[in-house]
């Protein structure tokens, strides 16, 4: 009688043991992935695209990016950074400011969320020319990346602090918590994930915004300036290369993000806090 349940735990362990074993590791299928990228990338130039010009090989790129080195990466990259980094900050302080206070005073929820949808909805390209009159400079950059990150944060940190457990608030105002208390001892908890999140999809924002704030001029310097440099002198091998490293900077942002979520919150990804 007793053998039954010790076979049945047997298998299963052989089972599980043998599904780990045919269990590819997580890097293998990014890096097939970017194998197969570049593979296809490489065929396309050579064939589809080759009469255009416009797609050069990947190699072509990386002997551009080569040659260029940080010379001109690396002064841009910088000042393209720093502008967006601080857009970064405003834009994500003024939209935890503003969640904060519609919890604290409802009747500010309309008026902020209407703010927010107006900040989204309103064309980046439409009043960044605006800016760049009113205050010219670096001002443009940094404005737009704030307002690139500000809808974001805002809807993310809003949806996070209303999902606060009603236990938990009913328990603070029942020992005569305020309005604030409840902000700061249950709801920023509660909003950690969706905050967070937030923050992962505003890091490349704030880059996007940082460099249309560069195409529009008014800076001599930036990813931005030497991307219209390098289309204004047809060289194709460097635009790809920029537009490769901007990409790569505002995923690096993302990638920041999500490991300081898997740190702070690791009971949104499902896991246990002591394992």
């Amino acid at each position: 009688m007793g053998e039954g349940p010790v076979l049945a735990s047997t298998d299963q362990e052989l089972e599980a043991r043998a599904r780990r074993s045919f269990e590819r590791p997580r890097w293998l299928a990014g890096a097939t992935g970017v194998v197969g990228i570049l593979a296809l990338w490489s065929l396309l130039a050579v064939t589809v695209f080759a009469d255009g010009g416009g797609v050069p090989t990947p190699w072509a790129v990386v002997a551009k990016m080569g040659a260029d080195g940080w010379a001109l990466y690396g002064p841009n990259a910088t000042v393209t950074i720093s502008s967006a980094a601080q857009g970064f900050l405003w834009g994500n302080a003024l939209a935890l400011l503003l969640a904060g206070a519609v919890l604290v005073v409802p009747q500010l929820d309309g008026l902020v969320t209407q703010l927010g949808v107006i900040s989204y909805c309103i064309p980046l390209t439409a009043i960044g020319p605006i800016i760049q009159i009113v205050f010219g400079g670096r001002s443009t950059s940094i404005f737009l990346a704030a307002v690139a990150v500000f809808f974001t944060t805002l809807i993310g940190s809003l949806l996070g602090l209303r999902a606060a457990d009603r236990t938990s608030i009913d328990l603070v105002a029942a020992y005569g918590g305020s309005r604030l208390q409840q902000l700061l001892k249950v709801r920023l908890v509660s909003a950690l994930p969706s905050l967070l999140a937030a923050l992962m999809i505003a890091a490349p924002a704030a880059m996007l915004g940082a460099i249309i704030g560069e195409y529009l001029g008014g800076v001599d310097s930036g990813l931005g300036v030497a991307l219209t440099n390098a289309q204004q002198q047809f060289d194709v091998p460097r635009t790809w290369g920029l537009a490769i490293a901007t990409g790569a900077i505002a995923g690096a942002g993302y990638l920041v993000f999500s490991l300081v979520s898997r740190v702070v919150t690791p009971w949104s990804a499902g896991q246990e806090g002591t394992s």
